[in-house]
């Protein structure tokens, strides 16, 4: 994992070490940490969320966007607990890793603190419904907001 680990959460990090969905369905499901590598379905975890305090996906490259659908898949699922992008995670992704429901990143490469909080706020609107709660600003702009 990498150095360097940013949270944006408020809770304590999870320091149980995550075991590889194929471990963790292959018996070792008394585990509070599973990793999900590109390919893997995350659907396989849907039965034990309540179970999972982190949920590490691998991005082995910043060009796999496998893992976002994973992310979604796992936030629509009802998944509160810490969802984790390791790997090849560029500062220009998180925003939209934050959309699809990440909350935690273990980039492999450290990211500088400003440039991360300009690229967080750097959108106001959002064009579409995703994991997060943002309403997106064609409903703003036809007084659809919930």
């Amino acid at each position: 994992m990498a150095d360097t680990l940013l949270r944006l959460r408020d809770d304590e990090p999870q320091e149980e070490p995550a075991i590889t969905l194929d471990a963790f369905l292959a018996g070792q499901n008394n585990a509070t940490a599973v990793r999900i590598e590109a390919g893997d379905d995350a659907r396989a975890l849907i039965p034990a969320l309540d179970r999972l305090a982190l949920i590490e996906v691998s991005f082995p490259s910043f060009r796999d966007g496998r893992g976002y659908s994973a992310a979604r898949i796992l936030r629509e699922a009802g998944y509160a607990g810490e969802l984790r992008a390791a790997g090849d995670v560029l500062v220009d992704q998180i925003a939209f890793m934050r959309r699809c429901g990440f909350d935690s990143f273990a980039p492999e490469s450290p990211v500088d603190a400003a440039t991360l909080a300009a690229s967080l706020t750097r959108y106001e609107h959002v064009y579409q419904s995703a994991a997060d709660a943002r309403v997106p600003v064609w409903q703003l702009r036809h007084g659809c907001a919930a």
